[in-house]
């Protein structure tokens, strides 16, 4: 008996609703037009990190928890005396999904955590950088359920990144309508 593989719940709604709706909208003449999600990119950026080595490790910990996936930690390219800062120190870390963990963390990241975040009035419709790409910042990373509140020495602030296959912004803010995107009117 063959196992049926896990489809992601907004997966499956793109493919039952929104990839309708979006042709209907833009009218395109091949499935494939229609634009989709790529990939998410989760970026946490510690400044802390030049003093003490251990907050990276802290931080990549904490985005695996909120991620599901290892992340990497970046490292600095150039010295930079002002800041402490010396070449190949670390100073944050990153991770990517793709597919199934993709649809996965934009579930929770509109249902869950969103809605937690204190004095929420929605997303910014401007921040596309005009090739269909989409940029948030969260100022706290203890918005999601998977971070223990009590466990928590520090908070740091995380970029998220949602790179779609839309040429252009009002495609994209379309397709992240349609996945239920809380943005500002």
């Amino acid at each position: 008996m063959a196992e049926t593989a896990y489809v992601p719940r907004l997966r499956e709604q793109f493919d039952k609703e929104i990839r309708g709706k979006l042709t209907e909208q833009f009218g395109y003449a091949n499935v494939m037009q229609v634009p989709r999600l790529d990939k998410v990119v989760l970026n946490m950026g510690v400044g802390e990190a030049v003093n003490d080595r251990k907050k990276a490790e802290l931080a990549a910990a904490d985005l695996a928890l909120i991620a599901g996936q290892k992340p990497i930690v970046t490292y600095s390219r150039v010295a930079i005396a002002t800041f402490k800062l010396r070449e190949n120190q670390p100073i944050g870390c990153k991770v990517t999904l793709r597919k199934a963990k993709m649809y996965e963390f934009i579930d929770r990241l509109i249902n869950v955590a969103l809605p937690r975040v204190r004095d929420f009035r929605g997303l910014n419709p401007k921040s596309f950088d005009g090739r269909g790409n989409y940029s948030l910042g969260i100022k706290e990373h203890i918005i999601f359920p998977e971070i223990d509140f009590d466990k928590m020495g520090e908070t740091w602030g995380m970029d998220v990144t949602v790179c779609t296959t839309a040429r252009t912004d009002d495609e994209a803010r379309a397709l992240l309508s349609a996945f239920n995107f809380p943005f500002r009117q």
